[in-house]
């Protein structure tokens, strides 16, 4: 998948991401926030897919499960949780990742070879997903559902950005100074999260996509399409965890 393709992606995912959030007060059997739990355990299930080629897994299907189940469970304990802390049970959820990493690695019959790599890779997997459920975690902190709408609208600014045939230090500027001027704007839109958390939201969005884009830039996996979805999907993911911090510190 091409890297304008993948920053496009990443653009539209982060724009589902906001209208989920913007749905935030649609339920189902009593619990708000639904909309975007769905949408997280579907990006759950394509980093399961793509993750293993990405990182050239050599038990795809194996490492494949358990990311997607430490995705999907921590997306449900999130989802289930009523009371603080909201992420209490997500370090049991990865703990849980780590450990079923291992029992995959036991189940092989290949020889296991690149044992420490394939466990290291899974792991590392795991843990994308879990960061999703910060997403879900953010829309319950006292800004609610405007710091959900605020960090993806900066999101999905500064991926479209990445798009431009933008490269080195030039390309990392626009995409934080695009990034930023989305939280300021959003910010200023939202009076629940406001302008300065709004640039410093955006700012940190800005960092992480940047970042992201030089690693992954020219990686000769993302050839293959669910390898580009899989890279697609990774900023919208990591990013929950840190709209959830920005929610908490400085909204409230």
């Amino acid at each position: 998948m091409p890297a304008s393709n993948r920053a496009v992606t990443t653009a539209v995912l982060a724009t589902l991401v906001a209208v989920a959030g913007v749905l935030g007060g649609v339920s189902l059997a009593g619990r708000d926030g639904v909309v975007l739990a769905a949408l997280l355990v579907v990006l759950s299930v394509v980093l399961a897919l793509g993750w293993p080629v990405v990182a050239g897994l050599p038990a795809r299907v194996g490492s494949g499960v358990v990311i997607g189940l430490a995705g999907v469970a921590s997306v449900v304990v999130v989802h289930l949780t009523t009371t603080e802390p909201l992420l209490g049970a997500v370090p049991a959820v990865f703990a849980g990742a780590v450990l079923a990493a291992f029992v995959a690695e036991l189940v092989r019959r290949d020889g296991r070879e690149r044992l420490v790599e394939s466990v290291a890779g899974t792991v590392a997997g795991a843990l994308v997903p879990v960061c999703a459920a910060g997403w879900l975690a953010a829309e319950r902190t006292a800004a609610g559902d405007a710091v959900v709408v605020a960090g993806a609208v900066a999101l999905a600014v500064g991926s479209a950005v990445t798009a431009l045939p933008l490269r080195g230090w030039a390309g990392a500027g626009a995409t934080l100074g695009a990034a930023a001027a989305g939280g300021v704007v959003a910010g200023a839109a939202l009076p629940t999260v406001g302008l300065l958390s709004g640039l410093l939201l955006g700012a940190a969005v800005g960092v992480l996509i940047a970042a992201g884009d030089a690693l992954f830039d020219r990686l000769p996996a993302l050839e293959h399409r669910l390898a580009g979805w899989a890279v697609a999907v990774l900023p919208v993911a990591v990013t929950g965890i840190l709209v959830y911090v920005v929610g908490r510190v400085l909204v409230g």
